[in-house]
């Protein structure tokens, strides 16, 4: 009988020692992330104030998407409430601090994916809609269609009470500034080619992509995805980059999401969002594998930028070939991570 109860002690305390192990070892589980743009951004560049105040918006919108989730809300859900965190906030691209076109106008495109449908809906060239990621759930859940585009985007998203505002809510000084450096820049460039003499100066790119995205897995296993931005500063002619193109900036199923940012042409040659999705459905690779294999996909293009994804596991991957990238992630527990530069 001793020798018996010995058996079962031991028994029990492997059996004991094999769990706490594994609940040691096992991968932490995300339930969402988000990225605020990638791009030129170095500590040296930043002061400690406007590092503060991205990490106190990047946590403020990781903590919401948190919250929709804990209280058993949809992934689609939780991805609309964490980009609207980010599309009220002046320091990104989106929504109040989207940047300047051309003619002086923010111009903004938006999209989010449902992994569980597979439904989409997204909005591009919107002048007056106060958070654009709403609208384009709106397209996904109150139409029969998968995009909108300018006026029509905008007289449907009144339709179905998405708040409106005048085009002035989104200008902010920083973004104006911006713009008129970058057409100095263009009317200096001009003047030398009109002079014929040679200029080193490169054509002006965007140092910071500023687009904003999150992922998300809810309680019942459903992955959603999002997308927003207000574009490069200075395009013309209504140019749509990659953010409002399902597959190109975005895409969800049931097994990942996935939301970039960086130089869109190059996001749509390749087909990123949806690159990453094959790659795990058909390879079976690792999640980290297959992002950063399309960022690399990318970057010998010639483009930059980064994505963040999240698969049916609680995988996290947030690859990018920039000097820096806003990202955040939480954890199923709460735990809330946040980064900005490369190391």
């Amino acid at each position: 009988m001793i020798k018996t109860g010995l058996t079962l002690i031991c028994i029990f305390l492997m059996g004991f020692l094999l769990s706490s192990y594994g609940q040691q070892a096992s991968p932490k589980r995300y339930v969402l992330a988000i990225h605020g743009g990638a791009g030129t951004i170095l500590k040296k560049n930043m002061s400690d104030s406007l590092e503060r105040a991205y990490v106190a918006e990047l946590t403020k919108s990781l903590r919401e998407g948190y919250r929709v989730l804990q209280a058993g809300g949809t992934s689609v859900d939780a991805v609309t409430a964490a980009i609207q965190i980010m599309e009220d906030s002046p320091l990104f691209n989106a929504g109040k601090g989207a940047v300047f076109n051309h003619k002086g106008e923010n111009e903004m495109d938006a999209s989010i994916m449902d992994g569980k449908t597979l439904k989409a809906g997204a909005v591009a060239g919107v002048h007056t809609i106060r958070n654009p990621i709403t609208a384009a759930k709106a397209v996904m859940e109150q139409s029969e269609h998968v995009m909108m585009v300018g006026a029509g985007a905008e007289e449907f998203a009144d339709s179905k009470g998405i708040v409106l505002v005048d085009p002035s809510y989104f200008w902010t000084k920083p973004r104006w500034d911006a713009l008129q450096r970058i057409l100095q820049r263009d009317k200096e460039a001009t003047a030398l080619d009109h002079d014929d003499k040679q200029s080193n100066r490169k054509k002006y790119v965007d140092e910071k992509f500023g687009t904003v995205g999150c992922v998300a897995l809810d309680q019942q296993g459903g992955l959603a995805a999002g997308t927003s931005t207000g574009g490069m500063t200075n395009k013309k002619y209504g140019r749509v980059g990659d953010a409002p193109i399902i597959g190109a900036g975005n895409y969800a199923n049931d097994q990942v999401a996935i939301s970039c940012t960086g130089w869109g042409e190059y996001y749509i040659r390749t087909v990123a969002a949806y690159d990453v999705a094959a790659m795990v459905a058909y390879t079976h690779v690792p999640l980290a594998k297959a992002t950063q294999a399309v960022i690399d996909k990318i970057a010998e293009l010639g483009g930059d930028g980064g994505m963040i994804a999240l698969d049916k596991n609680g995988e996290v991957a947030m690859p990018f070939n920039t000097a820096g990238m806003y990202r955040g992630a939480i954890t199923a527990d709460g735990a809330v991570e946040v980064a900005i530069y490369k190391d």
